[in-house]
């Protein structure tokens, strides 16, 4: 195969990374003969150089963490979503040689909760408050109506959520994460917290929950997750997030519309169940 586009996923650490299975699904469906998608070992010292790197035939970048936030210097223009919670995971590169970045996590946490039948909520609760819960907390701007309650470990993450809530102009209530039992009342909870961390909310899974996004996808189900699920609960998985914000990746970067989202989301299952 003659390669004539080229696009990546950057991180450190990325070899966990679904990115190249969802991606390269879609090329196939949609025929994008001479795209390859691959993942790059990169960390905050070595991006300048990668990007500086690239020749014309890249077309986008997927970033995962640590480089949302330290891209931003290095690009030409950014989108008024990832403004807002100063975080790129889309770098579109143009025939120009132009830079844009863009935040699809956002939208595609709202997409993923939209798939699941959550137009909108009156309230709801964000387990954590690192950068994916600036980004939840962004999504909610979109479809909650009332007040968000936050729980973190810290007053300074607590601080630093109040302070995303104000950029956001989004309602933020913060509150201890030794009450976060009290959070699975809500009628959405995000939970936003590295694997483990919310492994002891399980056992206080309310008799009716109403929703939990969880945005772990491996491993998965997470304790949380599967007590939700066995009380009958509605879950929405980091699997649905992943799937629907790389949805929306593969559109941009290819200019080809709709990215084939069935497609991408069983060959992310299909790798999830070889692991």
């Amino acid at each position: 195969m003659t390669v004539t586009h080229r696009a990546a996923v950057l991180g450190s650490p990325i070899a966990h990374s679904l990115s190249p299975v969802l991606h390269r699904a879609a090329y196939d469906e949609l025929g994008l003969t001479g795209w390859t998608y691959d993942r790059f070992e990169v960390d905050e010292a070595a991006l300048p150089g990668f990007l500086d790197g690239l020749g014309p035939e890249w077309r986008g970048l997927s970033l995962t963490m640590p480089l949302k936030r330290a891209v931003i210097p290095l690009l030409d223009e950014i989108s008024d979503t990832a403004a807002s919670v100063d975080a790129v995971n889309t770098v579109v590169l143009g025939e120009d040689g132009r830079r844009l970045g863009d935040n699809t996590d956002i939208p595609g946490m709202v997409a993923a909760l939209r798939a699941h039948g959550i137009e909108e909520v009156g309230s709801a609760a964000i387990l954590g408050a690192g950068a994916t819960a600036s980004s939840a907390l962004a999504a909610l701007a979109r479809i909650c109506t009332g007040e968000i309650v936050a729980y973190v470990r810290s007053e300074t993450r607590a601080a630093e959520m109040r302070a995303w809530g104000e950029r956001l102009d989004v309602d933020v209530r913060t509150a201890a994460w030794t009450d976060a039992a009290e959070a699975l009342r809500a009628p959405l909870v995000v939970a936003t917290t590295p694997a483990g961390a919310s492994d002891a909310l399980a056992a206080a899974v309310p008799e009716r929950p109403a929703t939990l996004f969880d945005v772990l996808y491996d491993p998965w189900p997470t304790e949380l997750a599967a007590r939700w699920s066995m009380t009958g609960g509605a879950v929405v998985s980091g699997l649905d997030l992943l799937v629907h914000q790389a949805v929306l990746q593969v559109e941009q970067m290819t200019g080809r519309s709709p990215a084939p989202l069935d497609v991408m989301r069983h060959a992310g299952e299909r790798a999830l169940a070889a692991r």
